[in-house]
């Protein structure tokens, strides 16, 4: 999970990264780039409808902002901006489905809007995640 993660953020030229996937009702990290130490344990159990992967989760949709710093919507946590990043995107990862298994998030230490066509790429990496993990988190 860390290699994928780690080339996802390449590909995107993100500064920061994660994977979480839902158990026992809550989002686990698996994977992460970027995120600082005192940021991890916040990270590590995200609680679904909480932060934007916790919001990306419940809603089954992305979540993004153009600056975390800056974000007055509530979908950023306080912690988030610990992080150091000012743009960023959570996805859905979604089972086959369409049921949402997890969360995929990238950001940059930038100002930056993420586009639609982004979005939908990194909707795309959600879903290759998915492949390894469906019958690992689908619940019967």
């Amino acid at each position: 999970m860390q290699a994928e993660l780690e080339g996802i953020i390449d590909r995107f030229g993100a500064d920061t990264g994660t994977i979480h996937f839902i158990e026992d009702g809550l989002l686990i990290l698996k994977a992460h780039v970027g995120v600082p130490p005192q940021v991890l344990e916040i990270v590590a159990r995200v609680p679904i409808g909480k932060g934007m992967a916790g919001l990306a989760a419940e809603r089954n949709e992305p979540v993004s902002t153009c600056n975390i710093q800056a974000d007055s919507t509530g979908d950023v946590r306080p912690g988030a901006k610990q992080t150091g990043v000012s743009g960023a995107v959570v996805v859905p990862i979604r089972n086959g489905g369409g049921g949402v298994v997890g969360t995929l998030g990238i950001g940059v230490r930038r100002q930056h809007e993420y586009s639609g066509a982004e979005t939908a790429l990194l909707l795309e990496e959600a879903t290759l995640l998915a492949r390894g993990r469906v019958s690992e988190c689908e619940q019967p």
